[in-house]
């Protein structure tokens, strides 16, 4: 019981890490594509992680004049 709860402390714990540097979470990626999207393949974990860079800095290509 109290094994179960440390581990569970510590993914969450290592989860929000993460999140709070900004590098993204690939295995809840693909726990939640298998749970919620089966017809969909699953992007490799450098797929994933281009994707997020992407969605978080955009392409690098400013469209604003300066």
């Amino acid at each position: 019981m109290f094994s179960d709860l440390a581990s569970k402390a510590g993914r969450y714990l290592g989860q929000s890490m993460r999140l709070m540097v900004g590098l993204p979470d690939y295995a809840q990626y693909v726990e939640h594509c298998e749970q919620t999207h089966p017809d969909r393949p699953v992007m490799t974990y450098e797929e994933f992680f281009k994707e997020r860079l992407e969605a978080r800095y955009g392409s690098g290509k400013r469209s604003a004049c300066c």
